[in-house]
Order: C-alpha cells, then structure tokens, then sequence
C-alpha cells in the first residue's frame, strides 16, 4: 500500500487536525528534495501514488512519489501558477504513463460504475475520480470526485479501492458497496492494463475530453 504522505500514521492528523505536512518526520522517503517541496506538493500527489502502486505490483519496484511526479509534470499533467497548483490532468498523464513506463492507460472523460465494473473484468485496474469524504464513507459527500483511488477488483456487490490519503489501515485497503461508491463517484477516470504494453495495443476510442482531477486532500 502507498499513501500519498510519507507516514501513513499522520494522515488523520493531516486532513482533521492542522498538522503541518511539513514536520512530517519521514517526509524524505516521499523523495521530496526539501520539506517545503513535500508540504506545497503531498496533498496532491494521490494521482501519483495509485501509479507507484501499480508499478510495483507490475514490477516490483518504483520510482520514488517526486520521481514520478517529476516525469509528470514535464508532460504538463500539473501545472503551477505561483502557489497555485492545478492537476492532475488526466490526457497528458494517460501520456507520461505510455510513454515513460510503456503501461497502457486510457483516459475515460465519462465515465459510468458499470464501466469500472466491466474494466475490472477485462483484468484492468481503474484511477477513479472520488470524494476526499471516501475515506468516511458513513458521512455524506459534499461533492463528487476531486480525488483518485486505484480500484482493485469487485465481488459480490462490493468494489474494492487502494486509498492513497486513508486515515485508518481499513481505510487505506478499502470496501464499499457498489452503491455507496456511487455516492462519492465523480463519473470519469483513468483504466491502466497490466497485462499488455503500450506498445502492443493501440488505446482505447472512447469518447476522451481534457480532464483534470484538483485533488487537494
């Protein structure tokens, strides 16, 4: 499991009660260059730990959360406007990730439950768009989407999810029913095919638009 910030037990801590990302005392293993470049970019980085995740269960091993996030951003899938940071930008990531880590991705701009669920069946993993309120999932959402989660597999009316900013170990490896996850679904994301190369199929020609995910969580 990775998470979006270096130490999984300060997550509650983070998203609840002010604490400063940048006293995070393993802010180093993120491979941040400095605590201030940790601080400004851990709450957006969701994106690039469902990708490590992948990697390293393609691999075995994966680049560093800044190492990916460096390749990235020089495909414009962040951009930074002064302390304003927007992304992650789904087209040009789709990109980083085919052309840098030859892993099939396609981007899926609309974006239905039953289309995770049939992805899912066809042996592919799925970067949803979801609530930040995932992570709670007894509490309603304010709004849908805004966050990425890596969808893993379905079963018996129930979805499963890898959440890069859970607070809890149960919310980190994560169960909801199909219809609560309906609830916190922001209707588009990101299929990424494990079993073939970007080089052995063409991607997907299903309906794409530029898509950003603004995950601040």
């Amino acid at each position: 499991m990775v998470t979006q910030y270096a130490s999984p037990d300060l997550i509650e801590r983070i998203a609840y009660q002010g604490y400063d990302p940048a006293a995070d005392p393993e802010w180093a293993q993120s491979g941040a260059p400095s605590r201030s470049a940790y601080a400004r970019w851990c709450r957006h980085l969701c994106g690039m730990a469902c990708l490590r995740m992948v990697l390293l269960h393609r691999d075995g091993q994966a680049p560093s959360l800044f190492q990916l996030l460096s390749g990235a951003r020089l495909f414009n899938a962040y951009t930074r406007d002064g302390n304003e940071i927007r992304g992650l930008f789904y087209d040009p990531f789709a990109t980083y990730v085919r052309e840098t880590h030859n892993l099939l991705a396609d981007v899926h701009g609309v974006m239905e439950l039953h289309d995770i669920l049939n992805l899912l069946d066809a042996g592919r993993m799925v970067m949803a768009s979801v609530s930040k309120g995932i992570r709670c999932p007894d509490q309603n959402p304010e709004r849908r989407g805004g966050h990425l989660v890596l969808v893993t597999g379905h079963h018996d009316g129930t979805i499963t999810f890898r959440n890069p900013s859970g607070h809890t170990p149960a919310a980190r490896s994560a169960a909801l029913t199909i219809s609560r996850f309906r609830d916190f679904f922001g209707g588009r994301g990101i299929s990424l095919d494990l079993r073939r190369t970007a080089r052995q199929a063409p991607a997907l020609t299903s309906g794409f638009r530029p898509v950003a995910s603004p995950s601040t969580t």
